[in-house]
């Protein structure tokens, strides 16, 4: 395996229980220590982990140097959503409901930050989460930054019976997901998902995606109940109307080279994207060039000045 990256502010490792769930935290700084600044709030992806996150923090740790920077020695917080990381699954999940990521947020914020508002950073599956959260709690966010968290292809009535028969037909069958037999395989992987990941990045992270178990092979730290299908509608109306009541200025940022529209074929696009986005009252974009999907991994130094002038304006 190649050399493994190293971070310039390393986490600590907590767990927190919420909802029936020991929820792990990677956490930046003290939580306990008085600051001037509100806490910021890091949600992952799917299949991914908070400690994803690493890279930007460093980057903006190293902005420090260029001047004063309010977002080098903040606290931040960055949660593995249930079945993902090390907060495992609750017995018996055999599916995941989009509500109880809400939920999780919901009682994370009560625990860390009930008297304060935060600043809350979501990417991909965890920008679609922000963005309802936002909606349905305005006054718990000071500022809202979406990653590439574009929403999801509005489903017409007639598709529901068959995504609920697709779903059950999935309850069937056990859910699985491909071993690895070593770390430097798993690492192969990060960068076969994504070729601009260094090596040295993808083998720090692969230590975090995935674990060695009795077997002796490496799991990936996901439930693969992730991969079935998630049978309740998204109804681009319900997103609409929830973004439409975001109060805190919100940062866009999408990779200069990420390809939505060819994702999706066909059935949504970058530009009805950026359609629903209007109805939010207070935006900010922006486009990171040489950053696809992982713009956090592909761009963390170009993120992390966005992140730099946006919360401390």
């Amino acid at each position: 395996m190649s050399s493994t990256y190293t971070p310039r502010r390393s986490a600590t490792h907590r767990h927190l229980h919420l909802r029936g769930l020991d929820h792990h935290l990677s956490v930046w700084g003290d939580l306990a220590a008085p600051s001037d600044l509100p806490l910021l709030v890091m949600v992952h992806g799917f299949m991914d982990v908070g400690a994803s996150f690493q890279f930007v923090v460093d980057a903006m740790a190293g902005r420090a140097g260029n001047g004063p920077s309010p977002a080098a020695d903040r606290c931040v917080v960055a949660p593995d959503w249930r079945g993902f990381g090390g907060t495992r699954p609750a017995a018996g999940t055999d599916a995941y409901w989009f509500a109880d990521y809400l939920g999780d947020l919901d009682a994370l914020l009560d625990a860390l930050s009930p008297d304060r508002p935060v600043d809350l950073l979501g990417h991909s599956m965890g920008g679609n989460v922000v963005m309802t959260y936002a909606g349905v709690r305005p006054q718990r966010i000071r500022r809202l930054v979406n990653l590439e968290g574009f929403g999801l292809p509005d489903t017409p009535p007639d598709e529901a019976p068959r995504r609920l028969a697709q779903w059950l037909d999935q309850l069937r069958e056990p859910a699985g997901l491909k071993p690895y037999a070593s770390l430097a395989e798993v690492a192969g992987r990060l960068q076969r998902n994504n070729p601009r990941l260094p090596a040295d990045k993808a083998a720090w992270l692969a230590a975090h995606w995935a674990e060695q178990r009795a077997d002796g092979q490496w799991h990936l730290r996901a439930d693969p109940a992730h991969r079935r299908v998630n049978p309740v509608p998204y109804r681009a109306s319900e997103a609409i109307a929830t973004w439409s009541r975001i109060t805190a200025p919100l940062l866009w940022v999408e990779g200069g080279d990420s390809r939505p529209d060819s994702h999706w074929g066909g059935r949504y696009s970058h530009a009805e994207f950026h359609q629903r986005l209007a109805h939010v009252p207070q935006v900010r974009r922006a486009a990171l060039p040489g950053a696809g999907h992982m713009l956090h991994h592909d761009q963390p130094e170009a993120l992390a000045h966005e992140l730099d002038a946006f919360l401390s304006s």
